[in-house]
């Protein structure tokens, strides 16, 4: 019998996260999600805040003089690829939410205008965490509730994906995913119904659901265990001895506790297991994904999706993310080789969507923590709110700009200051479509949103 203290100093502090998985049961409501056939969502998270600013520029003559006036220091420093004849701009099919203006994508992301002109994506902006309608008189009088510690990192990517600040227990991800677990989808696989391919906070965290993490490679691991695997016939002893221990049914505890951890590491060397099965049993995909961090986390997700079969699932909710987007400095020198990634990786991953025959049954969305100030600071610009997100897929009511396109200049009436920008839409109106696209119902959304009906119906950015 493996003793239990070797146990303990075995695995340690590795619970292992892809065995986090609760395995408490929800009974089935009246109102229970479509999960008929299947579908997924992709959402590319950008950390730091992404520069709205630098995603959808002015294209007109007027705004983009306006633009290059308060941005004079930082276009002089980008130099010819943010000249207004370096653009590539894009027209949406309703020209009215422009007002006559003109706009246009960065030279970096050819991909992402194709997919646009094609009807594939759409962009949503001026996006962000809100509890209520606020506008730049009611925030500026403090008359308007706003989600607390505006502007800081942790807090506001907290906000996006749970609706709380730092320390959120539920994100929409997991609510999402626990409505279609309780109207009994992927019951024989539950554990593979979230999946983060990167460190997450409480997007996919549910009542039910736990994100099961991965790496581009397989499944993720606990470094002290791995260490076994590939060490000396001794210690690959121990790890099959361990294993062995955690899955008889002799194991128990007399602290509950352990019981429970034993339980969850036990799950935990079940699913890698059944997921490492599953992607070696999947057939490459011919699609060609650039070397590159979230190109790698994507393709990661795709070959996932290619085995959703094996994995028996018909509901999947993906976290993917990069770094870089705080750019206080230097930014002419980071963000176009980061914007180059973002189109490169979401234009591959699309591309894959379509080799497997799911382009229709799959979303792809960013979102980042904020935007960014028009404002610079020199080589660089601050944190902002309200931001632009791209939404791509066969099903997106593609080559269309929802929400606002707010004027490129300081001092309108969505400006809190130096160009910040106040959202116009909140990350619930964001969400909505996209739990409806996915099957929830009403009550459902009602659940996984909180402040949703604190505004007006959002767009339905989903073709019929």
């Amino acid at each position: 019998m493996l003793d239990r203290r070797l146990f303990l100093k075995t695995a340690g502090a590795a619970a292992i996260a892809s065995a986090a998985a609760s395995g408490r049961s929800i009974s089935f409501n009246a109102h229970a999600a479509n999960t008929t056939g299947y579908k997924a969502l992709v959402c590319v998270f950008l950390l730091g805040g992404l520069d709205n600013h630098d995603v959808l520029l002015p294209f007109d003559q007027t705004s983009y003089n306006s633009f290059s006036g308060v941005r004079q220091t930082l276009l002089s420093r980008q130099g010819a690829a943010r000249q207004r004849t370096s653009l590539l701009e894009i027209v949406p099919t309703d020209t009215a939410i422009l007002g006559g203006r003109q706009v246009a994508l960065p030279p970096e992301m050819p991909q992402m205008k194709a997919l646009f002109d094609q009807g594939r994506a759409a962009i949503v902006a001026n996006v962000g965490p809100l509890i209520e309608p606020v506008t730049r008189t009611t925030f500026e009088s403090g008359a308007a509730r706003v989600p607390p510690q505006l502007f800081s990192h942790n807090d506001q990517q907290s906000v996006w994906q749970s609706s709380q600040p730092e320390g959120a227990q539920f994100g929409w991800g997991g609510l999402f995913a626990d409505a279609v677990l309780n109207s009994g989808a992927n019951a024989a696989n539950t554990d593979f119904t979230t999946i983060a391919s990167t460190e997450v906070g409480p997007f996919l965290t549910g009542r039910t659901a736990r994100a099961f993490n991965v790496n581009p490679a397989g499944p993720a691991t606990v470094d002290a265990l791995e260490s076994l695997a590939g060490g000396s016939q001794a210690d690959q002893n121990l790890l099959n001895a361990l294993e062995q221990q955690l899955q008889s049914t002799g194991f128990n505890g007399s602290n509950v506790l352990e019981s429970d951890f034993a339980a969850q590491v036990s799950r935990g060397f079940a699913s890698n297991k059944a997921y490492s099965a599953a992607r070696a049993s999947g057939s490459p995909l011919n699609t060609a994904f650039p070397e590159s961090e979230l190109g790698a986390q994507l393709r990661s997700v795709a070959q996932t999706i290619s085995v959703r079969n094996t994995l028996s699932v018909s509901r999947q909710i993906f976290f993917v993310g990069i770094g870089g987007f705080d750019t206080h400095s230097n930014q002419a020198g980071s963000l176009p080789a980061l914007l180059g990634q973002i189109d490169g990786g979401i234009a591959a991953f699309y591309q894959a969507m379509v080799e497997l025959g799911v382009a229709n049954d799959v979303t792809l969305f960013t979102a980042s923590d904020f935007g960014r100030t028009l404002a610079v600071n020199g080589d660089g610009t601050d944190h902002g709110w309200g931001g632009h997100s791209f939404v791509v897929g066969g099903s997106v009511a593609g080559k269309q700009i929802y929400g606002s396109v707010p004027d490129f200049s300081i001092g309108h009436d969505a400006d809190s200051g130096g160009g910040r920008l106040i959202p116009a839409l909140s990350v619930e109106q964001f969400a909505a479509p996209m739990g409806r696209w996915f099957g929830l119902s009403d009550c459902e959304l009602t659940t996984a949103l909180p402040n949703l009906a604190n505004f007006d119906a959002p767009p339905t950015f989903f073709g019929s």
